[in-house]
């Protein structure tokens, strides 16, 4: 583990208590999170329940033998981690490189705090700096070629296909959907944008989290960590 991230995960787990319901997201960083969460639990004997956001996080909760569990049992949970692909001056994420946004958002949508772990890489002042990816929109297959039509048309860049690296054909998330990724020209209002592309039919959920996370912790080169909140209006 480099240094940084080792900062960043024993600052944010120090902050988990007992009988806890922790949302445990998915990415690189959070493999580091669920290492030190076990460590913890073992460690001081605590009773930590926790709801994955993807096929990746609930075997990471097994293989580390935390206790599993859903959004059926625990609808209200105490608090979610995640990472994100690029995090803006204002908490406003990009989220979905890997696929599970969907699933992401609602369990950060579920969660008393949601907190986001980073590395220094993921730290812009506005989105599209860092992140030249685009912004991941799941969507109903049938309907992506009228989806990446009208947010074209609508909002500029172009929205393209993710395509699967291993395999052929398209990427097929969690919930047998397709993504597309809309590369964006210029910085948004990214609320009305959100509520926008969430609107049209066959929209799914966007990989735009607004107004979600409460605060960021990035794990800086040098091995300290910067903490973000906010901006107070």
């Amino acid at each position: 583990m480099t240094t940084h991230k080792h900062t960043l995960i024993q600052l944010h787990c120090s902050s988990y208590c007992n009988n806890q319901v922790v949302g445990v997201g998915s990415g690189s960083t959070i493999v580091y999170a669920v290492d030190r969460l076990a460590e913890r639990v073992r460690q001081e004997k605590l009773n930590i329940v926790c709801v994955p956001t993807s096929f990746q996080a609930r075997q990471l909760i097994l293989q580390h033998g935390l206790t599993l569990s859903d959004l059926d049992r625990h609808p209200e949970l105490d608090v979610a981690i995640d990472g994100a692909d690029e995090v803006d001056v204002d908490l406003t994420l990009i989220k979905g490189g890997g696929g599970c946004l969907t699933q992401e958002k609602i369990v950060a949508g579920c969660a008393k705090h949601f907190v986001v772990i980073a590395d220094y890489r993921k730290d812009s002042k506005t989105l599209g700096q860092q992140w030249k990816k685009g912004v991941s929109i799941e969507v109903i297959p049938m309907a992506y070629v009228p989806i990446s039509r009208m947010i074209a048309k609508r909002f500029g860049g172009e929205a393209n296909l993710r395509m699967a690296v291993s395999k052929a054909g398209p990427v097929v998330t969690d919930n047998s959907n397709f993504i597309l990724d809309w590369k964006f020209e210029r910085a948004e209002n990214w609320k009305e944008v959100n509520t926008a592309i969430k609107m049209i039919p066959g929209v799914v959920e966007t990989g735009l989290f607004v107004g979600m996370a409460e605060r960021a912790y990035f794990g800086m080169e040098d091995g300290t960590v910067q903490v973000r909140d906010p901006p107070v209006n």
